[in-house]
């Protein structure tokens, strides 16, 4: 006889449930079950602070604060190192301060909108932020 793992709950539900009344945020309505966010998702987001600030941690706890706080400077000033509004960052400084140059992870291959290429024109960009209009 084969036992369910305890560990191991089916969440999805095989039915949408579409009411066109209003209901309380505890029952499951067709919004709710599309509208669901898996579990891992805020992980990954904040997967390189989070290990940021343990390798900071660590850092502090061996060399002091001076190496931490000389590095957190450092990425500060890359941070503010500024381009053309109509030109786009690949925040190559920041990369190469964190370690991140080195691992080629999902952002890397898998197209995001911001590495897509925007076809503005400069000028009118430009003009746009500085609060120049004609």
């Amino acid at each position: 006889m084969v036992q369910q793992s305890l560990k191991v709950r089916p969440t999805d539900v095989t039915v949408l449930n579409a009411s066109g009344k209003a209901t309380l945020p505890t029952e499951p309505n067709c919004l709710s079950q599309l509208a669901h966010v898996h579990r891992l998702r805020d992980s990954e987001l904040n997967y390189a602070d989070h290990r940021y600030n343990i390798d900071m941690q660590m850092l502090r706890n061996r060399e002091g604060l001076g190496a931490p706080l000389k590095m957190g400077m450092d990425r500060f000033a890359a941070k503010r190192i500024g381009r053309l509004p109509f030109l786009q960052s690949s925040n190559l400084m920041d990369d190469v301060l964190t370690g991140r140059c080195d691992e080629i992870t999902f952002q890397d291959f898998l197209g995001l909108p911001e590495y897509n290429e925007n076809l503005r024109q400069p000028h009118a960009v430009v003009e746009k932020s500085l609060g120049i209009y004609l």
